[in-house]
């Protein structure tokens, strides 16, 4: 291990990666360069981060473009941020070049001839993901979901969380009925009682526990999980661009760690009004779980024995056909030149 790496704790990984999505999905010189004999700038399209996060600060202030700038990179704002499976199919047909996302729905993503590599880790979340239940459901442990519906994302973080939760409560997984939902269609269902549970992270559970009707049952730490956040890379782009691989890593583990000792600087960044705004006590959740949060990391090999340890757990619930090997498709960030 590095000696010089920081010491991690847990930090939620939707609210760093959902504001944090890089999907940079091309790269090319500016006209003004072109047959200039200037040096080329490349241009890196990124979905726009939202109104929280590390990336709508620097979208908000310039200091992701001075960062990149500094190795001949500029950001191009287009799109919006989205889920990891999805990136990761755009990655491997070259139409995305970062993406971030979890381990759990990265190591679905990696059984499927995968065209990118993971180089950024953020510890699980311990506190800011879990399996919710409506306050007053007479759910009040993972034991009580047998017989229930619950609510998950197939093959990501919902559905790792469930079963999860179920292996250490020694539950059959088949004793509760798995809901497949896209996290955002979710909350209505949710709301109106069509399902018992929902298993979620931050990024849709803060709203819920702030409002003040729902509560985790279990969270991450009771559940043990090993669900990291990761930054992810197509390979071709870190063949061809390490220095900008790097200098984004670089750009990414100092703001989370401004953003860790600031949280409500990073909420509300464009307004603090409106759908995208976080108010009220879904506010005092996030900046919470923010603070109690850690950096972005390089990945070393204590957090490679963890990623394994979910790539076997999923294959001995079957959700992948074997057990993928998730070492295979890592970079080191440190050895980047």
């Amino acid at each position: 291990m590095n000696p010089h790496r920081p010491v991690r704790t847990a930090i939620a990984p939707a609210l760093l990666t959902a504001t944090a999505l890089l999907a940079l999905s091309a790269c090319g010189t500016s006209e003004a360069d072109s047959g200039s004999g200037v040096a080329s700038t490349v241009t890196v399209r990124i979905p726009d981060p939202g109104n929280s996060g590390v990336l709508a600060v620097g979208k908000k202030d310039g200091s992701l473009d001075k960062a990149l700038g500094k190795v001949g990179a500029r950001v191009q704002w287009t799109g919006s941020a989205g889920p990891f499976a999805p990136a990761a199919q755009a990655m491997n047909a070259d139409q995305l070049d970062f993406a971030t996302g979890s381990i759990t729905s990265g190591v679905t993503s990696l059984s499927q001839r995968p065209g990118f590599k993971f180089f950024t880790a953020v510890d699980p979340d311990a506190a800011g993901e879990g399996i919710l239940v409506r306050n007053g459901s007479g759910i009040g442990s993972v034991a009580d979901l047998v017989g229930k519906k619950v609510a998950v994302n197939q093959g990501g973080t919902g559905e790792y969380l469930l079963l999860k939760a179920l292996a250490k409560a020694g539950i059959p997984a088949g004793k509760v009925e798995r809901v497949y939902l896209r996290p955002d269609q979710t909350a209505a269902v949710f709301n109106s009682g069509k399902v018992d549970a929902w298993a979620v992270w931050a990024t849709y559970a803060v709203a819920e526990i702030g409002s003040g009707k729902a509560h985790f049952v279990a969270d991450g730490a009771a559940i043990g999980s090993d669900n990291y956040s990761l930054n992810a890379v197509r390979t071709g782009f870190a063949d061809k661009h390490p220095e900008i691989v790097k200098a984004l890593y670089g750009y990414l583990h100092d703001a989370s760690a401004r953003q860790k000792k600031d949280p409500a600087a990073y909420l509300n960044v464009f307004t603090d009004v409106g759908p995208t705004a976080v108010t009220g006590k879904a506010e005092e959740v996030q900046t919470g779980i923010i603070a109690k949060g850690g950096t972005v990391d390089p990945i070393g090999p204590e957090d490679i024995a963890r990623f394994e340890a979910v790539a076997a757990f999923y294959a001995e619930q079957k959700v992948t056909k074997g057990q993928v090997d998730v070492a295979a498709h890592l970079l080191d960030i440190e050895k980047l030149t």
